[in-house]
C-alpha cells in the first residue's frame, strides 16, 4: 500500500485505517445486540489495549461513532450507545442497516438535552453559593 509522506493513506485507499477498524467493530456489536442502546461503550484505555491503539486513535473513532449518531458522551460519565426510535429500527433490514447510524439526530438531540439538565444543575449550586457568599457567613446556604 501507498503511503504519503506523513504516514496517511492516498484517498480511495482499500485498507481501513485502526481507527475506522475500531468503530466498524463498535458498530457491529450494536447493530447485534451486544451493546444495547443506553449501555456504557468501553473506556478509552481497554480500546486502546484490545486495538494496540494510541489514544488519539481510539479518540477518533469516538468522534465517528458520534458524529455518525452512534455513541453520545455524558460528561463526567463516558460513552454510551445512542438511543434510536424503534420504528426507525423497524425500518431497518439486512445489509442496509450497516450504513444507517443509530439514532442521527434523535441521538444529538438527547445528548444536547444531556448537557443541558447538567449545565442547569451547575448554575443552581453556583448560584446557592454566591447567595452565601453575599449573605456574609462564607457557608453556603443549603
Amino acid at each position: 500500500m501507498v503511503t504519503t509522506r506523513r504516514g496517511r493513506r492516498p484517498a480511495g485507499g482499500g485498507v481501513p485505517l485502526t481507527f475506522e477498524v475500531i468503530a466498524e467493530t463498535l458498530r457491529e456489536q450494536i447493530r447485534t445486540g451486544g451493546l444495547k442502546p443506553g449501555d456504557a461503550l468501553p473506556t478509552q484505555s481497554a480500546l486502546m489495549r484490545e486495538f494496540g491503539a494510541s489514544s488519539l486513535t481510539v479518540q477518533k473513532a469516538m468522534a465517528l461513532l458520534k458524529q455518525d449518531g452512534w455513541a453520545i458522551s455524558r460528561p463526567g460519565k463516558g460513552a454510551f450507545v445512542a438511543h434510536h426510535d424503534q420504528a426507525e429500527a423497524d425500518e431497518l433490514d439486512g445489509p442496509s442497516r450497516e450504513t444507517v447510524p443509530v439514532g442521527g439526530m434523535a441521538a444529538r438531540v438527547e445528548a444536547l438535552e444531556q448537557a443541558l439538565a447538567e449545565a442547569v444543575e451547575q448554575l443552581a449550586d453556583l448560584h446557592t453559593r454566591v447567595a452565601a457568599l453575599e449573605a456574609g457567613n462564607g457557608e453556603p446556604a443549603r
